[in-house]
């Protein structure tokens, strides 16, 4: 194709490409940020893969004599960026993957009328595909993927996933920050309905004003109190995990040199470089179990604070629940129950919009859904509060 006469489908698929590119691998990078050793090594050459498609894209662009935009240009949405930091890893992984299937499907395979072009997508497509599998392995999907590092040796996946699987008792953890978000939730919901229960009832009156702040108080304290539980007994699995795993060194000394020795394998090192470098570390237990425990499940302890824990989702929902009560501190009656409606209301969008974050739905579908709940929840809890007698 001549380059003065570069099409706008070539030119709008090519750009799209690029952009998707610098965007996957951003995002990328980000989740490796939060995962093990091992998964975050196979997104990180992913990351790196996307930049090496970014490359070919752009010397295409240069042989068109389309211009190619600053890489800087291509900004993360922010709602993106954070959901990689606080969404949990599956769900992120799992939409990333979706993401992928959907780039093969829609961008790759459609003819842009260029041979050359449509060459360059036909192979990006492929690697591209190659990342959705790698991405359902490390799910821990049920469908066998393709190797997801191109240097790992050919069965070790399968020799280490049988040894895992007599390995029933890992766990891991979450983020406490998607506590404090559903502890915002919470209390913001169960205030409100509290709230509109008794306006019903009074009318308005002071007692409103009791009923709520003891309600945000209980709130408060016991989402403070079952976060900080929470935490606790996640730390007491993880402790649990780590003397089951010394145990097994203890036990089976051969076949947990073998499992780390597959791990490395996994990594792209040869049997040889990877037995001996098992051996060596099986000559220390406790350094072998170090080693096992970062490959199995991220660290040697819990990542969580308990305290912290416990401190983000009490003032989340005590934020959360004060909010309906705040016209009844400075006034009572219709006027207060119409800010106190407005008020959690809107509050609702707000917290179902943060919601997206954890759920990766889009902000303002599940700031309405959250709405909708509010004006669910209030007005059938005012209206119980009409029926009951004063």
């Amino acid at each position: 194709m001549s380059t003065t006469t570069v099409g706008s489908e070539v030119r709008d698929r090519l750009l799209t490409a690029w952009r998707n590119e610098i965007i996957a691998g951003s995002v990328y990078e980000l989740i490796a940020g939060r995962m093990p050793e091992r998964e975050a090594t196979i997104l990180r050459r992913m990351a790196e893969a996307e930049g090496g498609h970014r490359r070919r894209l752009e010397q295409r662009m240069a042989e068109l004599r389309i211009e190619v935009p600053d890489p800087r240009s291509v900004k993360l949405p922010l709602t993106l960026r954070l959901q990689a930091k606080i969404a949990p890893v599956d769900r992120l992984l799992a939409a990333r993957e979706a993401a992928e299937d959907e780039e093969v499907d829609e961008l790759y395979k459609r003819s842009t009328g260029d041979a050359e072009t449509d060459q360059l997508l036909r192979e990006i497509r492929k690697d591209e595909r190659s990342h959705s599998m790698a991405v359902q392995e490390i799910r821990g999907g049920s469908e066998p993927a393709s190797n997801p590092n191109p240097l790992a040796v050919p069965g070790a996946q399968e020799r280490l996933d049988r040894i895992l699987g007599r390995e029933k008792w890992h766990q891991r953890g979450g983020s406490w920050i998607s506590g404090a978000i559903y502890g915002a939730n919470d209390g913001l919901a169960a205030v409100f309905g509290i709230v509109a229960g008794v306006s019903g009832a009074t009318g308005g009156g002071s007692a409103v004003l009791t009923a709520g702040l003891a309600g945000a108080i209980a709130s408060a304290l016991s989402m403070a109190t079952g976060a900080f539980l929470a935490e606790r007994s996640e730390a007491e699995v993880m402790e649990a995990n780590v003397e089951r795993e010394r145990q097994e060194i203890l036990e089976h000394p051969e076949e947990e040199k073998e499992e780390l020795s597959l791990f490395y394998q996994l990594k792209g090192i040869d049997p040889g470089t990877a037995d001996a470098l098992a051996e060596r570390l099986g000559q220390h237990p406790d350094a072998l179990l170090q080693a096992l425990a970062v490959e199995e499940f991220g660290g040697i302890e819990h990542p969580g604070d308990p305290v912290q824990a416990s401190v983000a989702a009490g003032v989340s929902t005590g934020l959360g629940a004060i909010i309906p009560v705040i016209p009844f501190m400075f006034t009572t009656g219709t006027v207060a129950m119409v800010a106190a409606a407005i008020i959690s209301l809107v509050a609702h969008f707000l917290v179902g919009a943060a919601k997206s974050l954890v759920t990766l739905r889009t902000w303002w579908s599940s700031g309405l859904e959250m709405t909708l709940a509010g004006v669910i929840v209030g007005g059938a809890t005012y209206l119980v509060g009409l029926a009951l007698p004063t």
